[in-house]
């Protein structure tokens, strides 16, 4: 399946200034030469025209980069066709370029190609896809660090002395009657369970750069929630009125609050209604609760609490990760809600008071309190995270077995799962099935 040559367009579809449709595999410059019309030098830009050689016809005009085996992304042959970026001509050149013998690309497969032909590991091949899904700053600057092999270093220094203590022990199996010369393995291994334990603890703050915070703002009608969301994202998104039921639908956005990115939930104000559109809005008011990794509750500071405040707080159940943004704090105070089970924080969307209080709580509460370090190592995510976990618990294992004096075979069964389960993190003992899972989240021609 990976010796045939495959295509794909790797831009988005749109209308653009440029669109690239991008081939890699041994045929790609035979390929390319078929429905090229112009001079083809490997690693220049080379001016031409792309034709339908059945036809005749010039399809488009365009720069074709021409990069040969090892020295590329796949470290196959890869040419990259430059057309110009409406729908139609990248269409048509790619329809030219599988016509003539390419095969459309899986998702992901251009850089599953690079991770197996060594030019990347798996955690590296993680970090392309953090990289295009990076939506703050904070997040780019680990994917980067992904990319560049850190986590992966760390990992294989822990791998390195599991396999020595492992190398060690399978030899005075094997050969019980030669003298091999006693080694301490608890002293490496208890360092390495302590620099797993290390990795382990930046896994929930990676997972929540990588991945965002997914935030549903609730509460019932006109207490100020599309203000609020107007508030945190600095632009007007949502309509707002003095006319309950205004926002009938989700509304979704994402804002960089301290380099954590937060997808912001507007929903429909929760209130029993008749009205099936406004019903409609409501149900997925609740779902969005039901979905949501931090849950803000707007209520009315100017207003008593009433039975639908409370209707809405049970619907959040035992949810820790909640705060209530009392709204309106600047007019007189009717409400208590201090003493409701979650922190509140005194707000106003109209003048912007305890907003930034509000974003300093969510960022909090999103990291679990941890201090973002811009240069440290993190681990990105629940995959690599599981793997570390396990590794952890099969060495902690290995480490009991030794101290009670346990027969070498045992500790070795141990330490050959910790030294698969971190395996898995570079790709070095890696499933195909699991391959295939982590590049299907890959956009094709990727």
């Amino acid at each position: 399946m990976y010796q045939d040559t495959i295509a794909a367009i790797s831009t988005p579809l749109g209308e653009g200034g440029i669109g690239i449709v991008r081939l890699s595999g041994k045929d790609a410059l035979s390929i390319a030469k078929t429905v090229f019309r112009g001079k083809l030098s490997h690693r220049r830009l080379n001016y031409g025209h792309i034709i339908d050689p059945d036809q005749g016809e010039v399809v488009d005009e365009v720069l074709v980069s021409y990069m040969a085996a090892p020295h590329t992304y796949t470290r196959e042959d890869v040419v990259e066709i430059n057309c110009h970026g409406g729908p139609l001509p990248l269409q048509r050149t790619l329809q030219l370029v599988l016509r003539y013998g390419a095969r459309l690309a899986n998702p992901g497969e251009f850089t599953l190609r690079a991770f197996l032909n060594g030019r990347i590991d798996l955690a590296q091949a993680e970090s392309v896809l953090s990289i295009v899904s990076a939506r703050t700053e904070a997040s780019l600057r680990l994917a980067v660090q992904g990319l560049e092999g850190r986590l992966s270093a760390a990992v294989r220094a822990v791998r390195s002395q599991v396999m020595s203590a492992l190398a060690y022990l399978t030899a005075r199996i094997d050969f019980p009657e030669d003298e091999i010369e006693p080694q301490d393995i608890v002293q490496p291994l208890s360092k390495a369970l302590q620099s797993l334990h290390g990795l382990i603890a930046t896994a929930d703050a990676g997972i929540v750069y990588r991945q965002g915070v997914r935030t549903a703002i609730v509460g019932r009608p006109n207490v100020g929630k599309s203000s609020l969301l107007n508030r945190l994202l600095r632009q007007d998104r949502s309509i707002v009125t003095a006319i309950p039921g205004t926002t009938r639908d989700t509304i979704e956005e994402v804002v960089n609050l301290k380099g954590v990115p937060f997808l912001l939930v507007d929903t429909a104000g929760i209130i029993r209604s008749r009205d099936l559109v406004e019903s409609l809005g409501v149900e997925r008011s609740r779902k969005a609760i039901e979905q949501a990794d931090l849950v803000l509750l707007v209520i009315d500071l100017s207003q008593p609490i009433t039975d639908a405040d409370r209707e809405i707080m049970e619907l959040l159940g035992n949810k820790k990760t909640a705060l209530v943004a009392a709204n309106k704090c600047d007019l007189p105070q009717q409400a208590e809600p201090e003493g409701l089970g979650w922190e509140v924080v005194h707000t106003s969307a109209l003048t912007g008071e305890g907003l930034a209080q509000l974003e300093e709580r969510m960022v909090d509460l999103a990291l679990g309190g941890r201090i973002f370090v811009s240069d440290g190592l993190m681990v990105q995510n629940v995959r690599q995270k599981e793997a570390l976990e396990r590794a952890g618990r099969n060495l902690s294992q290995a480490l009991s077995g030794t101290a009670s004096s346990m027969p070498d075979d045992f500790i070795t069964i141990d330490l050959t799962a910790a030294a698969s389960a971190l395996g898995e993190i570079t790709g070095e003992t890696v499933q195909d099935d699991l391959l295939e899972a982590i590049f299907s989240n890959f956009c094709v021609g990727k």
